[in-house]
């Protein structure tokens, strides 16, 4: 049992079981009722995407490196705040009992939220396949 880090849109790995859309806005111009068929999300959970003036601020930053830092400090920071806390153990418990995804549209995880949040996931105990 484990966590995938995924590209929503992407198509689907077998094993991957439900897919979380960690992000702030659904797809669009899809039907809500087609986000799970065209493999962007099962479930929407907009409380762990970075809020707009964050990626506003990442994107308006000249030096790339310095603002993704700052970018990380803040998006860790709002992760701290007790509702997100409560999600993030729900989701590093269910990754020891069952296979689920979550993901983002960005194409480069490296330079994504998801690459934040595999990480402090993993530090309150998540298993990642």
């Amino acid at each position: 049992m484990a966590i995938r880090v995924v590209r929503l849109g992407s198509p689907r790995e077998p094993g991957e079981g439900l897919r979380i859309g960690t992000v702030r806005r659904p797809p669009r111009g899809v039907k809500k009722s087609d986000y799970g068929r065209l493999d962007f999300y099962d479930v929407w959970l907009p409380q762990l995407a970075p809020g707009a003036e964050l990626i506003k601020r990442l994107k308006s930053g000249a030096d790339f490196a310095s603002s993704w830092r700052r970018f990380e400090a803040d998006y860790v920071r709002g992760l701290s705040t007790p509702d997100c806390a409560r999600l993030l153990d729900l989701l590093a418990s269910f990754s020891k009992e069952t296979d689920f995804s979550f993901g983002c549209y960005c194409e480069d995880e490296s330079k994504c939220h998801r690459s934040i949040l595999r990480r402090v996931l993993a530090t309150r105990g998540a298993i990642f396949r």
